[in-house]
């Protein structure tokens, strides 16, 4: 029977590539898709990123929103139960995608084929699934539970991106050692920042709070700085990484840490009442300048 498609015999006859190449790129196209609708500063970003990093860290990045909307934006007629459940399948597909090589979930594929070509095995993967789920079962923390959500939500994502950057060296592993503890930096730093920017909306629509002994109520000026000068003292151990990264890596890296070295700024200058009530941003042209500079250093 015809459905008026191309059959694989005459797909293969006229395609310039293999069908399973095929798929592999039509599974990045979706990866890519996902990043672009979802996250514009982190696109603009990655395309200073030259391939096939690129490729690798919007594959990473791609997975990481999937999971986080299963999370975020459950169905109306949705539930933790059933959030819990999508999360353990997308666990298990992911596995067995990096057992396989293959899924039929395009954003795991993509995943997967950037995992096994830069060497991200489920001890990065776990901890990220393992921390989505506490945003189903513990809205508040103390120490413990946050160093744990920060450290799979977050550091873990900045150290699959370090297995991509390095991966061409000549020896990669000796440089994810010595990076490491910059790279978990790094997403410890961009993490925290999203939460304070994001406490209004994490407190009144998700319920949530994640900076443990913070009492969203008497936000004070105090209790802001403190937060920041924990963030400050991240993004700092991270910068002092960044001219270490390879040249196809450094320029994103460097404008991505520039940004959020902006906002934490802008944070600072924003009372705490604001921080409170609305999500804190920072203006079109001052993400034009930062870039600006940040792209117009020697090192860079």
């Amino acid at each position: 029977m015809s459905h008026g498609w191309p059959s694989p015999r005459h797909r293969q006859r006229h395609a310039p590539t293999a069908p399973h190449e095929l798929y592999d790129q039509v599974a990045e196209g979706a990866a890519d898709i996902v990043i672009r609708r979802y996250s514009t500063s982190f696109g603009i970003a990655s395309r200073l990123l030259a391939e096939p990093v690129r490729t690798h860290v919007r594959n990473i990045y791609a997975l990481v929103r999937v999971a986080d909307e299963i999370v975020d934006a459950p169905r109306p007629e949705g539930s933790p139960v059933e959030q819990a459940r999508l999360l353990d399948e997308l666990e298990a597909q992911v596995a067995e995608a990096l057992r396989t090589g293959h899924s039929a979930n395009l954003v795991v594929h993509a995943f997967a084929r950037t995992a096994r070509h830069c060497g991200i095995e489920m001890d990065l993967v776990a901890p990220f699934f393992a921390s989505m789920r506490m945003d189903l079962d513990c809205p508040a923390h103390d120490e413990e539970t946050f160093a744990a959500y920060v450290y799979g939500s977050a550091e873990v994502v900045g150290l699959m991106c370090l297995r991509t950057f390095v991966m061409e060296l000549d020896d990669p592993q000796a440089a994810y050692e010595e990076m490491y503890a910059g790279a978990r930096a790094l997403g410890a730093g961009f993490q925290k920042v999203n939460f304070l920017r994001d406490l209004a909306a994490d407190v009144d629509t998700l319920g949530r709070c994640y900076f443990p002994g913070v009492d969203v109520e008497s936000f004070d000026q105090e209790t802001r700085d403190r937060l920041l000068d924990d963030i400050d003292a991240d993004l700092a151990t991270a910068a002092s990484v960044v001219p270490q990264l390879p040249v196809n890596s450094r320029r994103a890296v460097r404008a991505a840490h520039a940004l959020f070295a902006e906002l934490a700024r802008e944070l600072r200058r924003t009372p705490p009442a604001v921080i409170r009530r609305q999500r804190v941003r920072v203006t079109g042209a001052r993400k034009a300048r930062v870039l600006a500079l940040a792209m117009a250093r020697r090192d860079a």
